[in-house]
């Protein structure tokens, strides 16, 4: 029996640093052939173990076991950040990123769900570390003893993968040493971030210029955020159906609209990020720049509305919490949570329904005696996990919010998108946007008149369960005025009519959009 559980625990330990070596960073690869190959990796490991004096075996052993449980841990870290950020995990950059990972569970679940997943993680990774290390010194023990037997195994594997190697059908894999050169290449690039940034933060041809924005004197300036409003969203014939009715009620109502793409730094989260990229101007593509804009003088978009005697402020229901950064916008007002008057329920991550944001802002800004005013409005309501999500209202019904709470949806608890049938996520989330583009349209159509001009985007798209693999990064965006003169003005973006950009509409990086905004609506440099 004891012999038995030995190979039992050996086979055991082979299996999983076999599987370990050869799984790849990402769940769409996960196929049976993905697994059908030899690790070079474990084959040169196993080598250097064996021909390691015996003193230093052990010792190796255990560190080559620690390494290979820190491997295991990033390789999660990698399909984790891949399924909702299409890109691998940053070893330099990306840490900052687990505190608004771990907030969102927070709101969304409560505080005994994320001190869980805090608990669980680190036994997680413990676990990781501990079994493979146990692996490690289990092969290294049995190889060892079995020194002519072993040496003979892998020549005859190694000769195995060269001889049956045919192009388009792998026999081998390297695809953990692949992995470790690319972690290796992004260290070294996030390492010098900070000086890439601050060369390209460095130059700014609109700081200082007078005349800014003297084209859209007298007018209301809206910039509007639909949270995780991609590109595939124009695809899904719910949205495409709300879209094409926005634009038979709006140009009903005297108004038009173009439209086109923007690349947004982020995809599947970190809205903070493409935010601040639209309004400074720079790509803002990780926790480190986005802290080190905020810290800086930059000329954001608020703040040059600002200097050109606007009223500026931000509306930001996703803010709950003190928001230090929110001094770098230069507004004139900032409207957290709390200050919008909102006394229903939440819905999923969503502490305020889109249509009731908006309401607040024409309250508390538009409906006052005033001049004119900017305002930047991220919304919430289509934040995942799109469940659940309110409904419409007549606009005389809203009062403090209260009606929300009659509604069936309020009570649900959000659910996970993980686990979930993927046709029902990708459901929800046209649902979801539709709701928040609903708001957008309706909003124009009450409260707009000839000084109003609006700019609706989306901030990124959403995770891949519900854009698929291979996704780009691009976002609609969208102005819309009732002045034609405004639309005269754009004339040369040669984007789209209407509030869908077909398929060969423009694409530029969001990070342009600022310049290509001062500069359509400021004099030229004499």
């Amino acid at each position: 029996m004891r012999v038995l559980l030995r190979r039992t625990a050996t086979v055991l330990a082979g299996l999983f640093v076999v599987f370990v070596l050869i799984a790849p960073s990402d769940l769409e690869k996960f196929t049976p052939e993905a697994f059908l190959r030899v690790p070079l990796e474990g084959l040169v490991g196993v080598m250097v173990l064996v021909l390691l004096p015996d003193r230093v075996r052990g010792p190796a052993a255990v560190a080559g076991g620690v390494a290979l449980g820190l491997f295991t841990v990033v390789k999660i870290m990698d399909i984790g950040f891949d399924v909702v950020l299409y890109r691998p995990f940053d070893l330099v950059l990306d840490w900052p990123l687990l505190v608004p990972a771990l907030d969102f569970v927070d709101v969304t679940f409560g505080r005994a769900a994320s001190v869980l997943a805090v608990a669980l993680t680190v036994v997680l990774v413990a676990g990781i570390v501990w079994l493979a290390t146990v692996s490690v010194v289990r092969l290294s023990t049995v190889a060892a003893a079995r020194r002519p037997v072993t040496t003979r195994a892998v020549a005859a594997a190694a000769v195995l993968c060269v001889s049956l190697a045919v192009p388009g059908i792998p026999v081998y894999s390297d695809s953990a040493a692949t992995a470790l050169v690319d972690h290796a290449r992004r260290v070294k690039v996030g390492l010098h971030d900070q000086e890439a940034f601050a060369a390209e933060a460095s130059v700014d041809a609109f700081r200082d210029r007078p005349g800014l924005l003297s084209a859209l004197q007298g007018k209301d300036v809206v910039f509007t955020f639909v949270e995780s409003y991609g590109k595939s969203a124009l695809d899904m014939p719910d949205v495409a159906a709300k879209l094409a009715d926005g634009d038979a009620r709006l140009t009903a109502a005297g108004y038009s609209a173009r439209s086109a793409f923007l690349t947004s730094p982020t995809a599947g989260g970190g809205s903070w990020m493409a935010q601040a990229t639209l309004l400074s101007g720079l790509w803002i593509d990780n926790q480190q720049r986005y802290r080190n804009l905020v810290a800086s003088d930059r000329l954001s978009l608020p703040r040059a509305f600002r200097e050109a005697s606007w009223r500026s402020v931000g509306v930001v229901p996703g803010i709950t919490q003190a928001w230090p950064e929110g001094d770098f916008f230069h507004y004139d007002e900032i409207y957290p949570a709390q200050k919008l008057g909102y006394a229903g329920p939440r819905f999923g991550y969503a502490t305020t329904p889109d249509q009731f944001t908006l309401e607040s802002f024409q309250r508390n800004e538009r409906a006052k005696q005033h001049g004119p005013v900017m305002a930047a409005i991220p919304m919430v309501s289509s934040h995942a996990p799109w469940s659940p999500t309110p409904d419409f209202v007549d606009w005389e019904e809203l009062g403090d919010g209260s009606v929300y709470a009659t509604m069936p949806a309020s009570d649900d608890p959000p659910e996970s998108i993980f686990g979930r049938d993927p046709a029902a996520v990708r459901a929800d989330y046209a649902h979801s946007i539709s709701y928040s583009l609903e708001s957008v349209v309706s909003y124009v159509e009450r409260y707009g008149d000839e000084n109003l001009v609006l700019v609706f985007l989306g901030d990124h798209q959403p995770a891949q369960m519900v854009t698929g693999e291979g996704a780009s990064r691009d976002v609609p965006i969208t102005i819309v005025a009732k002045d034609p003169a405004v639309l005269e003005q754009v004339g040369s973006w040669r984007w789209d009519d209407g509030l869908k950009p077909g398929g060969t509409a423009p694409v530029s990086r969001m990070s342009d959009f600022r310049d290509q905004f001062l500069s359509t609506f400021s004099p030229p440099v004499a």
